[in-house]
């Protein structure tokens, strides 16, 4: 007997983040509500805490945060087009979120990765200048 997602009181908030696609797993999930990077209502949650449709969430993804409206219950991943339909990012956090990638593609333009590798020569040079350091 399964119910359906509107049928359901909640949903606990690791299982939640996992089945809309913030973190491949429940593990991952797990670890970053217990380190912090994941918010309920402002303050801090535990993997276990129940997630209802209305409550507002911050997730700290690498580099990107999100704040983000629950809309639907889902306990089971699925398609990317379904998890899609589970939250509504807020406007204010995709207008931040997109102007920080925006800063980081403009600081990374002046880099240019090297060709290859520093052979045995290069390598024996990068520690010398590394030993300077040491005195």
């Amino acid at each position: 007997m399964t119910q359906s997602l509107t049928e359901m009181a909640g949903v606990r908030l690791d299982i939640w983040l996992w089945a809309s696609r913030f973190f491949r797993s429940r593990a991952l999930a797990k670890q970053a509500i217990e380190g912090g990077k994941v918010k309920f209502g402002g303050t801090p949650a535990k993997p276990a805490k129940l997630v209802r449709v209305g409550d507002r969430l911050e997730v700290s993804r690498g580099q990107d945060r999100y704040e983000i409206d629950v809309l639907a219950l889902s306990a089971q991943r699925g398609s990317a087009a379904l998890a899609q339909q589970c939250y509504r990012e807020t406007d204010n956090s995709r207008v931040a979120r997109e102007e920080l990638a925006q800063q980081r593609r403009m600081a990374a333009t002046g880099y240019s990765k090297p060709l290859s590798k520093p052979d045995k020569r290069a390598r024996r040079l990068i520690r010398a200048l590394g030993d300077i350091d040491a005195f």
